[in-house]
């Protein structure tokens, strides 16, 4: 079964309010590393195989910021683990838009 994983990252200590030059390469590396990715503009869902693949997820996520200069992380993270049937991050977009 699928787990989707939602994620807004706010790098503090970057002397700049703009984010986008540091959350781009995070979510490179997020694609990179072969994973699902979904970008929206408060944050980026990705698809993972099981729950436990969720700490590498946020390790990845921030040894990329700290990686880029970012003295602090504050990360909110929701979590869609669903075991009674597999539903992918397009299918979810789709049933909440009526194209399903």
């Amino acid at each position: 079964m699928s787990v989707i994983v939602e994620i807004a990252v706010d790098p503090i200590g970057t002397c700049t309010t703009s984010v986008g030059d540091f959350i781009a390469p995070i979510v490179k590396a997020l694609q990179d590393a072969g994973l699902n990715v979904n970008v929206g503009p408060m944050g980026t869902s990705v698809e993972l195989k099981s729950i436990d693949e969720v700490g590498g997820l946020l390790k990845l996520v921030h040894d990329t910021a700290y990686r880029l200069g970012v003295k602090r992380i504050v990360s909110t993270v929701r979590i869609d683990d669903r075991r009674d049937k597999d539903e992918t991050m397009e299918y979810k977009v789709k049933r909440a838009t009526g194209k399903a």
